[in-house]
């Protein structure tokens, strides 16, 4: 039940929850490195886990919250910029894979040899195949998308919002079953994630890509479900409105990546 407030701002009560979360990430990243070692994964499982749970905790605490009436206006739009930095953080992460994938497309350097020129080794993906499949599938789910956040807003239509959602979290699983069999079909051919610069950058700029797609639609999930059980109104949807943005924002890294990778990246330079 929504109760009465007397100021715009929401005082968070004491929580363990934002120290579970560093702790589990860092056991997590800490348990990659020994795993990536050879010594033992237990230690990313355990802190996967914690990590998990913790999450799954908090953001149920903060729908608790909304449903409760504590998002006034100005607790949103803080929620909005929160949302929006991360975003832009999520940028700069994929802006080193271009830049590192640009780089050693165009002036790749051999260790040892200083600045002598090297040819480099590019291998040839036909882009206007199962990647411009892809494409298509993951901008029409972006559209999906908008249509569901259009019906919500100027609408209040939510058998269009579920519907909506439906789509595009459809679309979305049918791209990441198209990366993995795209994935299986290049390693069959010969190639290898790390053998050189270029299956390094791309298996790493793609493979992040699919797991924000990943992230995403589950993402696109917790709000259909949300939305069945009667949450979000055309004034207070900023759980599914952060979703549509990242949504967005995964469109786009995979326009730059098709153009750059696919595109401009096997096209003999």
């Amino acid at each position: 039940m929504a109760h009465a407030k007397n100021h715009d701002f929401h005082i968070l009560p004491p929580s363990i929850l934002p120290l579970m979360a560093a702790v589990g990430g860092f056991i997590m990243l800490f348990g990659a490195v020994l795993w990536m070692q050879g010594i033992t994964a237990w230690m990313f499982w355990i802190g996967f886990a914690l990590t998990i749970y913790t999450s799954f905790a908090w953001w149920s605490e903060m729908v608790t919250e909304a449903r409760q009436g504590d998002h006034a206006p100005v607790v949103r739009i803080g929620l909005r910029y929160g949302f929006i930095l991360f975003v832009m953080s999520e940028v700069m992460f994929f802006f080193a894979w271009f830049w590192s994938f640009f780089k050693h497309a165009m002036y790749p350097m051999e260790e040892y040899i200083g600045s002598e020129y090297v040819t480099p080794e590019i291998y040839a993906v036909d882009p206007f195949h199962l990647p411009l499949i892809n494409t298509l599938v993951l901008l029409l789910s972006g559209c999906a998308v908008t249509w569901a956040h259009h019906a919500l807003v100027h609408n209040n239509d939510r058998k269009a919002l579920i519907q909506g959602l439906s789509i595009g979290i459809v679309l979305g699983i049918f791209f990441t079953f198209l990366q993995g069999y795209e994935y299986a079909h290049l390693l069959h051919e010969g190639w290898q994630f790390g053998g050189d610069e270029f299956y390094s950058n791309f298996f790493m700029a793609t493979g992040f890509h699919g797991f924000h797609v990943l992230l995403g639609t589950i993402f696109l999930i917790v709000c259909l479900i949300r939305a069945m059980k009667g949450d979000f109104t055309p004034e207070q949807h900023v759980g599914f409105e952060a979703a549509a943005w990242y949504w967005h924002f995964v469109d786009v890294v995979w326009l730059f990546l098709f153009f750059a990778v696919y595109l401009w990246g096997t096209s003999g330079l």
